[in-house]
């Protein structure tokens, strides 16, 4: 008889696109950060993904980028998988940062496909290979065309799937053909990078998860993949859509997942800081709202448990 049982996912099942703590003046907030990832990781999160959009990288720098992920290999030591972010729009670059989260510890690298100058399949293609090539550590692609202009295409995955590095895709590409394609024709470790789509993709085949919301809520996204794997459907499903409208307003409006992620950290006296320009700050009526949301969810627990 032939298992199907998935295989082991490589970073982890439930990884949080973690926010980078600031201070009130702004400032890299190393011990916030740590704080924040010992409460993630003992409520559900496996792994971590660092220095990603959700984590500001376009606005910090890149000694801030090494300076997190040095602090929080320590802070959660050796067994907790750290995703470093070291996308850029330049091949070069990225490939140094590559290099240099490799020597501050982390366990494996986030890719963005180059933005703004929408480069042609091939050169993509290229772009990953040469990063793939750069460091020793196994690359995540991350598939996220609305904010980069420029997909992964399903043949060029393929093409990239050969690679012994290159073992994992976030996935943000709403395109849930294209991703069942390469789920079925290679080994690829998808994790669903919106979290509307985190059971969907589970249910075909996907490893996991890279989600915001888990900032604020890490124990239900665990529960969620948690029942599905026992067998419990149905309650994966309800946890599933009980956790729909927090989400909504985390990734959902207008207003970028980092900026409202930290108006609700901030109103649960969790660490998060401001956020940098050209940021800006959610106004007190989001953050209420957002608040509201996360009180209600948990009400729902709650009162069925």
């Amino acid at each position: 008889m032939t298992s199907t049982r998935k295989p082991a996912p490589p970073f982890g099942r439930t990884l949080c696109a973690m926010i980078t703590p600031f201070t009130p003046e702004g400032a890299l907030d190393l011990d916030g950060a740590a704080r924040l990832a010992g409460r993630l990781v003992a409520r559900g999160c496996d792994g971590l993904v660092l220095n990603g959009t959700t984590g500001e990288s376009p606005t910090t720098t890149d000694t801030e980028k090494t300076e997190l992920v040095v602090a929080l290999r320590e802070a959660v030591g050796d067994g907790v998988p750290l995703v470093a972010g070291v996308g850029s729009a330049d091949t070069r670059h990225t490939a140094e940062l590559a290099r240099a989260a490799e020597k501050a510890g982390a366990d494996g690298v986030l890719v963005v496909t180059p933005y703004y100058s929408r480069p042609p399949q091939e050169a993509v293609a290229a772009h990953f290979l040469a990063v793939a090539g750069a460091s020793g550590l196994p690359v995540m692609l991350y598939d996220i065309p609305g904010r980069t202009g420029t997909r992964i295409a399903p043949d060029t995955m393929l093409r990239l799937a050969e690679h012994p590095r290159i073992t994992a895709v976030k996935d943000c590409s709403y395109d849930l053909l294209g991703t069942q394609r390469v789920l079925a024709r290679t080994d690829l470790a998808y994790y669903a990078g919106c979290d509307e789509q985190v059971l969907a993709l589970y249910a075909i085949g996907a490893a996991g998860c890279v989600s915001t919301a888990a900032n604020a809520v890490p124990d239900r996204f665990a529960a969620i993949l948690d029942a599905f794997d026992a067998g419990d459907t149905d309650r994966a499903r309800r946890l599933h859509l009980d956790t729909i409208p927090l989400i909504e307003a985390l990734t959902g409006t207008s207003l970028p997942g980092t900026v409202t992620t930290k108006a609700l950290l901030t109103r649960l006296t969790l660490p998060a800081g401001p956020v940098r320009a050209p940021l800006l700050p959610a106004d007190r009526e989001t953050s209420d709202r957002l608040l509201n949301l996360y009180e209600n969810l948990y009400a729902r627990v709650t009162a069925r448990s």
